[in-house]
């Protein structure tokens, strides 16, 4: 007999392939704020044989485990089939002596609660119309702008104007669905999830027509292309960009062409950006030594930095770090009724974040974390851990967030004082529920619209959508009234 005390280090109940994001029909509109617990019945036993067998090498929290497709099989008799009998060609110990035969069909049962968990996200086909329906009211969908083809950040300008990157290197106003190309972008690596990324106007603006925006600048190291994040200012005159300067650029350079991050928000005479660790986990995040990867940081929007910066360097001047332990933040927003900087960062398999952006913190990466890695190998077997700031919510599976905004605008029945965040991975708009710091429930909009990359609330109170679809669009929500 296996002894239960044993922890395995090569368990894997039942053999899967990675996952695929192949959409199945789901109907559902609401989740609940928080993955499966183990809070009924036969749960609790079953949760704790899964903790002392299975997250050694599948994680702490179950949901990330069953975050894939299921290569023999996902029905209760092909999972107890499994934990009873192993696959040992794909290094699936049998635990027919471990458990008795209800220990297994539990087990097999609290699998199928997390796959349930992951199945809400498997939306209907395509919308075939501009209305969607939401708890509060039908929402119609104006289309703003189309030929964009991946829209990543929009920034208002003055006359109902908009101001949008294209991450393949172009710029764009956008008045009347027509798009007018901006000269003098500079050259951006435009490969993996590089290019031109977020843009926000000035405070004053509408005085001195300049701008921010950030990309991924490249440099020849040896022959080869390395890449990095980086903010420019600039004046846009009619069409044109002028008096551009560098005022952020983000060391070291790396070859890899994922994880920038690159969030910009204005805020109180202050630039935040968020930049990510580049892929390389081991090293960037938690590094304080020259290192501006897989944090965010805080300037002047000149390009000086804060004396009050949290951290120095070894000459005792500040840096332009203003917290660390990031993956990749690629949401930004100040929550209006605090006054505080949030946060989302994608978490890898499994473990989405969203944080309150405190000077001086350390965000844990990759020292904790609910997500295991892309290959189902675990990262780390700790959530969370002394000196480390806890994010206020997360998300199991992983739904790749990207653009966020709070609602303050009366235009939204039942959203005003809640948050909204674009999902990469499930396309479409999540709308967290929030009393106080805690979201406390969530309700899924505009499902399958496409990767919905910017969310953004303009001065005219409506909320804007820049969604990665066949049209590479702009879309605005109304409230629809027959």
């Amino acid at each position: 007999m296996i002894n239960k005390n044993f922890l395995f280090p090569a368990i894997a109940i039942t053999s899967f392939v990675m996952f695929s994001c192949i959409k199945n029909e789901k109907k559902e509109n609401y989740t609940e704020s928080t993955p499966v617990t183990a809070e009924k019945g036969y749960q609790t036993d079953a949760a704790q044989n899964y903790h002392n067998y299975c997250a050694g090498c599948h994680g702490e929290k179950m949901d990330m485990f069953v975050d894939r497709q299921w290569k023999h099989g996902r029905e209760l008799k092909d999972l107890v089939f499994g934990i009873k009998n192993g696959y040992k060609d794909d290094g699936m110990p049998a635990f027919a002596e471990t458990f008795s035969d209800k220990e297994t069909e539990e087990l097999a049962q609290y699998i199928l609660d997390g796959i349930k968990n992951v199945d809400r996200y498997n939306f209907d086909d395509k919308p075939k119309t501009n209305l969607f329906e939401s708890d509060n009211f039908t929402i119609k969908l104006d289309t703003v702008a189309t030929g964009i083809a991946v829209p990543w950040g929009i920034a208002f300008l003055p006359g109902g104007e908009l101001l949008v990157t294209d991450r393949g290197g172009k710029m764009y106003r956008v008045k009347d669905r027509k798009n007018t190309e901006v000269n003098g972008v500079p050259d951006v690596v435009a490969e993996g999830q590089g290019g031109l990324l977020d843009v926000v106007t000035d405070a004053d603006y509408q005085n001195n027509g300049i701008i921010y925006f950030s990309y991924s600048k490249g440099k020849k190291v040896n022959g080869k292309t390395l890449a990095t994040t980086t903010v420019m200012r600039a004046k846009l005159n009619g069409n044109n960009l002028t008096d551009q300067k560098i005022i952020f650029e983000a060391n070291p350079y790396a070859p890899t062409r994922h994880h920038y991050g690159s969030r910009l928000v204005l805020d109180k005479g202050y630039l935040y950006i968020s930049v990510g660790e580049r892929g390389n986990e081991n090293q960037n995040p938690q590094s304080l030594d020259d290192n501006q990867l897989g944090k965010i940081h805080r300037i002047y929007p000149d390009g000086r930095i804060p004396a009050d910066n949290p951290f120095k360097d070894d000459k005792g001047k500040p840096t332009t770090v203003y917290c660390y332990g990031n993956r990749n933040p690629q949401s930004l927003a100040i929550n209006p009724a605090t006054g505080d900087l949030w946060e989302t960062e994608h978490g890898p398999r499994g473990g989405d974040e969203i944080n309150i952006i405190k000077s001086g913190d350390n965000y844990g990466w990759p020292k904790v974390s609910y997500g295991i890695n892309y290959n189902g190998e675990v990262i780390t077997d700790k959530t969370t851990g002394p000196g480390f700031t806890d994010p206020i919510h997360y998300w199991i599976p992983s739904i790749a967030p990207s653009g966020m905004a709070f609602v303050t605008s009366d235009h939204y029945n039942g959203w005003k004082g809640n948050l909204l965040v674009g999902s990469l991975r499930f396309q479409y708009l999540n709308l967290c529920y929030l009393e106080g710091n805690k979201v406390v429930k969530e309700e899924m909009l505009l499902k399958n619209i496409g990767r919905l990359r910017d969310v953004r609330q303009g001065p005219d109170g409506f909320i804007y959508v820049a969604v990665e679809d066949r049209k590479g669009s702009i879309f605005r929500l109304r409230k629809f009234t027959p």
